[in-house]
């Protein structure tokens, strides 16, 4: 298996030559668009052509030997090939090296005769790997054309073949069954027969699929180069090395798409490749577009187009499942095809292989017809949406002739396609996925089974969190810089920027709070996290141009609200996997650190944006008006792979919870209950001002203190506030929520108090000092106020729902006190939006914050009465029960 590898690793290497001799040739000849990309493309469809023949020779003759022969071919073709001096004889020569290409319908009978069925997705997928031998074209040829031209590389590629071919027949041996033919003196079956079953339908789907996964690779790898040079001005070296940046992973994760097809079914894998498939290439097909808007004083013009660091990232998605979707097509033949592997996957390999040479034609003939280079992915959006439809319309009909004759068995729905019935194929368990039965409560089952499960998600969700509140907040940050880097905005339009997202995550959060229970925690929290990526490449795009129209930040500022929204969810999803028990403290660790993303965001901003972190990927320096050099872009950027990362661990290592599901309207309940507006009320006073004062600090410290580079302390509170959160839990569940949330507002008044005060003095140090009070005690009253809910919603559902059963009322509460939990923090969340713009208000209206501040006191003197009166007073609804908590439970005689 190895050795083959290797050696198609060589021939693959050869067979994509012309993807950077081309460019050589190209200049040289002078050759238009289309000419290039049919020489690029011959020795593809050299390659492709006799995939089915020499599929079937291996089948006959043995597959050692057939390989062996085609590598010596080839070299000979490759070396005559830097002998060619027209278009002519290059063509006729490209047609001889293309027979390396040939070698993958060889080495698929070959190897995948050695292993068992059950081995065979990660077999095959580690031989397809060999396709890494593209990436080692496009790294190392363009250094040798470069420093010894073009002919040079293609005699040191056919030396290397044709030692290759000699260190094959060294180090491998005949496959089994054609030792065993031998040894019996069996023939093998004739051509006809094997070449018979290519008239079902089934094969030439398969065949469909493959002419995208693995033919769009190959027409990629070859015309990325000219792409890039093209479309971003890149010099040949830097367009090969990029080039490559796609077609490693598209490789290499292969090997790892084998894997997942042997363990999840090469159906489900299919379908989560072409799924992605279909967006990245829409993203990708999209042109460059400048819009003109009719606004009220004039025409407003903006330009949107994917730049390099987007389009890498874009291009290695797709390449990534590109990989995996290879690996489950021959997965399939040898599954469905046990004794035509040859022909099978010789017409499969075929088809593939044409859409290598046809595609680089296409793309040079669409690109010479419109003018458009993104015309090449929208060729390939087409061609894979095609593909899903054909797969999924086949795979029902499968489905339901199986159902009328009653061997139909039982097929999950989306997302988890657990093997979609493929024949022989068993899922596993997986960690990630729904959970039928799930019993908290029960202190056997949550011991042994519940909270590793539960902490798992717990601490996914708390990462994903984080970076919703750091995407959320980062405005906070990037407004008080913008002037200095040349954007003339406004005091008032700077603070619409802080406060937007505050308005628009408020919103949010409003429906995000019942979307767990409809859509599941784990496909919500992939697509939320997954969101997050718009706002961030965004900001980063936007902020590089002084000339961006404030309309596109208005926007951007909207669009940061997504990660204000992902709180609700996050938190109502959260809830249900853990007991009553530990209800507060998961809570508080879920919210309290990921509020920490607010204070990451504050310190890490600040720093980046102070180097090129990217290079040249990441764009030019923006000259601040002190001199300084600033990478504004990097405050959008250096979010990016760590929401990747988050995306992919919530798909892969969280779980829906099937209990939890219910509809909006059995959600709706909470808004008759009164207790669920009262707790808004407090939330808004808690979280509110932690969210708040978050996004309105910064630039109100800059104004009221300018002498104060207020943006180095600006992490503090925020962190003080989150850790504070993440670490008090346990003193509400010991305590009681309504006690310690009523000792929190009075500590609030007396930081407000405070604040007002020291601002009259001019005090930054005291002013400072009362905000980290008031982040302090605003963290702790946001885990009490949470952890009043359950115990206030088991009340209500208690006395509204006498009739249901214990287990029912159980339930319903949880439901409901998820709810309330997602709905409170959406209201409370407008803090981020209405503390800054009363900072922004009070110093229009009156030149000072004070204003503002003792409005702040006025509100917090209400929660703290509604508090006393409703919840923890002597007639309030959890005074008994959290009374309780302090009682020793077997109190001594008197």
């Amino acid at each position: 298996m190895w050795t083959s590898t290797i050696a198609f690793t060589a021939c693959f290497a050869v067979w994509t030559i012309f993807s950077i001799i081309g460019l050589g040739v190209k200049d040289e000849l002078g050759l238009s668009e289309t000419q290039f990309g049919l020489l690029v493309g011959t020795p593809i469809l050299t390659g492709s052509l006799a995939r089915v023949l020499l599929g079937i020779w291996a089948d006959q003759i043995g597959g050692r030997r057939v390989f062996a022969a085609v590598m010596v071919f080839a070299a000979i073709a490759t070396f005559l090939t830097s002998y060619a001096d027209s278009y002519e004889t290059l063509l006729l020569a490209a047609l001889g090296v293309g027979l390396a290409g040939g070698t993958f319908s060889i080495g698929v009978t070959y190897v995948s005769k050695f292993f068992p069925p059950q081995k065979q997705g990660t077999v095959l997928g580690i031989f397809g790997a060999g396709n890494v031998g593209a990436a080692v074209t496009k790294f190392i040829a363009p250094f040798v054309m470069v420093a010894a031209g073009w002919q040079a590389v293609a005699q040191v590629w056919a030396a290397a073949l044709l030692a290759m071919a000699v260190l094959f027949l060294l180090f491998t041996k005949e496959d089994p069954e054609q030792v065993a033919r031998q040894r019996e003196g069996r023939k093998a079956a004739a051509m006809g027969a094997q070449l018979a079953v290519l008239k079902n339908i089934q094969v030439w789907r398969f065949a469909l699929y493959y002419f995208f996964v693995f033919g769009a690779f190959v027409a990629l790898a070859l015309w990325l180069p000219r792409y890039l040079m093209g479309v971003y001005g890149l010099d040949v070296e830097t367009a090969g090395m990029l080039a490559a940046f796609y077609s490693v992973p598209a490789s290499l994760f292969r090997i790892y798409g084998g894997r997942l097809s042997d363990r999840y079914g090469a159906r489900s894998v299919l379908y989560v490749t072409f799924g992605i498939s279909v967006l990245t290439t829409f993203m990708l097909a999209y042109p460059p577009t400048t819009y003109i808007v009719e606004g009220v004083r004039g025409r407003i013009t903006f330009h949107t187009e994917m730049g390099l660091v987007p389009f890498l990232v874009t291009i290695f998605v797709l390449g990534l499942f590109m990989s995996f979707g290879k690996a489950a097509v021959f997965k399939h033949i040898p599954v469905y095809y046990p004794n035509h592997v040859g022909a099978v996957g010789g017409l499969v390999g075929m088809v593939g292989g044409l859409g290598g040479f046809f595609l680089p034609l296409a793309f040079g003939a669409l690109l010479d017809l419109t003018g458009v280079w993104t015309s090449a992915f929208a060729l390939l959006f087409v061609l894979v949406l095609v593909a899903l439809v054909w797969m999924h319309f086949a795979i029902r009909y499968m489905e339901a002739v199986a159902a009328r004759r009653g061997t139909a068995a039982a097929v999950p729905e989306l997302p988890e396609m657990q093997g979609m019935g493929e024949p022989g194929f068993v899922a596993p368990p997986r960690k990630a996925g729904p959970i039928g039965d799930w019993r908290p409560e029960e202190p056997a089952f949550w011991q042994a089974t519940g909270r590793p499960i539960a902490r798992r998600n717990l601490w996914i969700s708390t990462y994903c969190l984080l970076l919703s509140f750091a995407v959320w907040m980062v405005w906070s940050v990037v407004v008080a810089r913008l002037p200095a880097i040349g954007f003339a905005f406004s005091t008032d339009q700077l603070f619409w920027l802080a406060a937007l997202p505050g308005l628009s995550g408020a919103t949010l959060r409003i429906f995000y709070a019942f979307l767990v229970p409809i859509f599941g925690g784990r496909l919500w929290t992939t697509l939320s996290t997954a969101s997050l990526l718009i706002p961030a490449f965004g900001i980063g795009y936007a902020v590089q141009d002084p000339q961006t129209p404030y309309l596109i930040f208005l926007v951007l500022a909207l669009l940061c609200g997504f990660g204000g929204g992902n709180f609700a969810s996050s938190m109502a999803n959260i809830s249900y996997f853990f007991p009553k028990s530990e209800k507060g403290n998961a809570l508080a660790i879920n919210a309290g650190l990921g509020n920490l993303g607010v204070s990451l965001m504050q310190f890490l901003v600040p720093v980046v944006v102070t180097m090129s972190l990217f290079g040249a990927l990441g764009g030019q320096a923006q000259t601040a008006a002190d001199g300084t050099q600033l990478w504004m872009q990097n405050a959008g950027f250096v979010w990016v792979p760590l929401i990747g990362i988050g995306t992919l661990a919530a798909w892969f290592g969280m779980n829906d919870i099937l209990s939890a599901k219910s509809s909006f309207a059995d959600q709706a309940t909470i808004f008759g209950r009164a207790h669920t507006w009262l707790m808004c009320w407090l939330y808004t006073g808690t979280f509110g001002t932690f969210i708040g004062m978050s996004a309105g600090f910064p630039l109100l410290a800059k104004l009221v203190f300018p002498e104060v580079d207020a943006l180095k302390y600006a992490f503090v509170g925020p962190l003080l506030g989150a850790l504070s959160r993440a670490g008090a839990g346990w003193i509400s569940d010991r305590l009681g929520g309504a006690r310690v949330t009523f000792w929190v507002f009075v500590v609030q008044i007396i930081a407000i108090v405070g604040m007002i005060y020291f601002l009259d003095q001019a005090s930054f140090a005291g002013f400072f000092a009362m905000i980290l009070l008031l982040f302090f005690v605003s963290g702790v009253g946001n885990a009490s106020t949470f952890q009043m809910v359950p115990g206030i919603m088991r009340r209500a559902v208690d006395l509204a729902e006498p009739g249901l059963s214990d287990e029912q009322r159980r339930l319903q509460a949880e439901r409901e006190g998820a709810a309330v939990i997602g709905f409170t923090s959406a209201i409370a969340a407008y803090g981020a939006f209405y503390i800054p713009k009363a900072y922004g208000s009070s110093i229009d209206l009156t030149g000072t914050a004070d204003a503002a501040l003792w409005g702040f006191l006025v509100f917090y003197v209400s929660c703290a009465a509604l508090t006393w009166f409703a919840y923890s007073g002597p007639r309030g609804i959890l005074h008994r029960s959290e009374g309780a908590r302090l009682r020793p439970a077997n109190p001594l005689p008197a």
